[in-house]
């Protein structure tokens, strides 16, 4: 630590940033070390720079000072941000991302303390050179490797803590949907992901659903992102007589809908981190990332994986890796017996 740099543990209601710009899982393995941080230091300013696609997942959460929307798309705004940020005086700025645009943010945020992770770790590693405190992960999970920066920067190991605002409208908007769908009793799969390497195959989510309406007797919901119309309708026609229902919503809804399931069903995917946050039963099914590092932190959850089939990878590949494809359906409906079981 720098001679003329104060400990933090000694400085009176220090100032923090907190760099974590998307996406959806992510952003809920970030939550705890803010949480930390807030136990350790109340009275302190703690302020999350996010992309404004991910705002609603922030909002109303109370261990966070003031959230700090970034547009990147116009260069004014971008420029406005910066200069906010250098007002803001902080002392530090933490770097949970630790790509190009979070490093060089925290660097232009003018924070004396810059803490992120050593380039070895990082998946962009000369961001590394932007901090002062560079450090390797503690732990398996990606929650373990953010808390080890807090932890850097004072805080206090604390119990996980994942404030997720409910929004009345949202609430509202969901129960008169599920009225109008007549549906009482429901469990969601999201066979949607940013790469389609690490998802199982949609006649599978199709083939599951017709097992598990028929083994619990409740309602499917499928929920489907911007741009997975046509996968959607794969689930739907695999799934034969009686199909899910599709919905497609934005994160305020989707924190409703998601914590009124039964359980959800989900490959690794923003969806299923943010239902295991919310508490919800969850069954994850894994291949190329590691479910140690990126799969559900609570042990009452399920994971399946084939470790004879599975290469941890974090390569984003165009097509189904063999470790997802060597994932029966028979298995993924085995799981969430299992995981039911347990409730």
């Amino acid at each position: 630590m720098p001679a003329l740099l104060m400990p933090i543990a000694q400085m009176t209601d220090p100032r923090f940033l907190l760099i974590r710009l998307g996406s959806l899982g992510d952003i809920i393995h970030a939550l705890p070390a803010a949480s930390a941080l807030r136990d350790t230091f109340p009275g302190a300013r703690i302020d999350w720079l996010v992309d404004q696609k991910w705002l609603r997942l922030l909002e109303g959460n109370p261990d966070i000072s003031n959230v700090i929307s970034l547009n990147r798309k116009s260069a004014e705004d971008l420029a406005a941000t910066v200069r906010n940020l250098r007002s803001a005086k902080y002392d530090r700025a933490i770097d949970f991302q630790a790509l190009y645009k979070s490093a060089i943010l925290s660097f232009a945020s003018g924070a004396p303390r810059r803490i992120g992770f050593q380039s070895s770790y990082a998946r962009e590693g000369l961001a590394a050179l932007f901090y002062t405190d560079r450090l390797n992960p503690r732990g398996p999970h990606k929650i373990d490797h953010n808390m080890t920066l807090a932890e850097h920067a004072g805080a206090r190991e604390s119990k996980l803590r994942f404030p997720l605002k409910i929004d009345p409208q949202d609430d509202e908007t969901i129960s008169r949907a599920l009225q109008q769908n007549h549906v009482g009793d429901f469990f969601v799969m999201s066979p949607g992901g940013g790469w389609r390497s690490k998802c199982w195959p949609p006649q599978r989510y199709g083939e599951l659903h017709q097992k598990l309406a028929e083994g619990f007797g409740w309602s499917g919901i499928l929920n489907f992102g911007p741009g997975e119309e046509d996968l959607s309708r794969e689930v739907i026609q695999a799934a034969g007589k009686s199909p899910p229902s599709p919905i497609s919503l934005g994160l305020g809804p989707l924190i409703s809908l998601l914590r009124r399931a039964k359980f959800v069903i989900s490959a690794d995917t923003g969806p299923l981190h943010l239902a295991a946050a919310l508490g919800v039963p969850v069954v994850g099914l894994f291949g190329p990332t590691d479910p140690s590092r990126n799969g559900p932190f609570s042990p009452e959850d399920v994971v399946v994986r084939n470790p004879r089939f599975s290469q941890t990878t974090y390569s984003r590949g165009d097509g189904f890796a063999p470790s997802m494809l060597s994932i029966t359906v028979q298995q993924a409906f085995d799981a969430v017996l299992r995981r039911m079981e347990r409730d």
